[in-house]
């Protein structure tokens, strides 16, 4: 008997539970799949299931030879399809769905470059800061900063998310430049209410000891845009994403805040439901992102210029 249908008759009855099961998909008699795994524990000289009349269990051989055996079909299905998607273009609707400010202001010209690469494609994007579910917005792919919270998706990381703190110079004139990170309990705090800890700012000193800082703040807000519009009027100290705040710390129209200490560092990542049966189209658009941001994202390439070239 062929040993690739073998293997494939034992995965698939243990996937789905029978015999019969794995016989209607590969369009055999029940007794028929089970000669072809009989076949294959004679070949092995070992037995990988234990029959009852009414279930199929792995032996401990049977554990081990399946997972091997799972992973070569799985391999085997990429392969053809990749062999395959050479020949096509990718078409249809393109789901996308990200938060708001990262994809107002970075998404765009991605999306723009995908669809001229791929004019059969067309493309929607939903933007909301509140984590959804893929499969209940009919989402194709998804970005998605920090840590996941459904481990059954599969992530592939597009770019690191660094944060800084930081103020406008016109405040700093006003009210001094804080040295340490406790000199912000007493400053007004421009907060994102959506994080995950939104209160709480933490800094790392040289040492490696954490610097929390807490408490009240003077505004808070949902939307990081509105936040950046407040900080570049002077109206406290901002603390979020140097995506936010990249570019005009470029241009010191802000002044990023405590240059020995780091920020936690957290990571932008495109998630899907599955790793098989990717469509052509999820997979290129996840490309472009990769390609477009990287280790060295756009918004962290321009130096900043140095705080004493911008406030007196």
């Amino acid at each position: 008997m062929d040993r690739f249908t073998c293997i494939g008759v034992f995965v698939t009855a243990v996937d789905e539970g029978s015999f019969a099961a794995a016989a209607r998909r590969f369009g055999l008699s029940a007794a028929m799949a089970g000669k072809y795994v009989s076949a294959l524990e004679a070949e092995l000289n070992a037995r990988l299931l234990q029959r009852t009349t009414r279930r199929l269990s792995l032996t401990d051989v049977g554990h081990a030879y399946y997972d091997r055996c799972k992973w070569i079909l799985e391999a085997f299905d990429e392969a053809n399809r990749e062999a395959s998607d050479s020949q096509n273009i990718a078409r249809g609707v393109l789901r996308i769905a990200a938060p708001v400010t990262f994809g107002a202001m970075h998404l765009g010209g991605v999306v723009a470059r995908y669809m001229e690469e791929h004019p059969h494609v067309n493309v929607e994007v939903l933007l909301n800061d509140r984590y959804a579910d893929l499969l209940d917005i009919g989402a194709d792919v998804a970005i998605r900063i920090g840590r996941l919270r459904d481990s059954g998706l599969v992530a592939r990381r597009i770019a690191p998310c660094r944060m800084a703190v930081c103020a406008s110079p016109g405040y700093l004139k006003r009210y001094g430049t804080p040295r340490t990170p406790d000199d912000l309990r007493r400053a007004p705090r421009l907060v994102f209410s959506e994080a995950v800890s939104a209160g709480d700012w933490t800094l790392i000193d040289t040492k490696n000891r954490a610097h929390v800082i807490d408490g009240p703040s003077r505004m808070s807000a949902n939307n990081m845009q509105m936040l950046l519009a407040a900080a570049l009027a002077g109206a406290g100290v901002a603390y979020g994403p140097t995506f936010v705040f990249g570019e005009y710390l470029a241009r010191g129209e802000l002044v990023a805040l405590f240059p020995s200490y780091r920020a936690s560092e957290l990571t932008i990542q495109a998630v899907y439901p599955s790793a098989r049966h990717v469509p052509l189209k999820v997979r290129q658009f996840i490309d472009h992102l990769v390609d477009a941001f990287g280790d060295q994202p756009p918004w962290d390439c321009v130096r900043p210029l140095h705080r004493e070239q911008v406030v007196s």
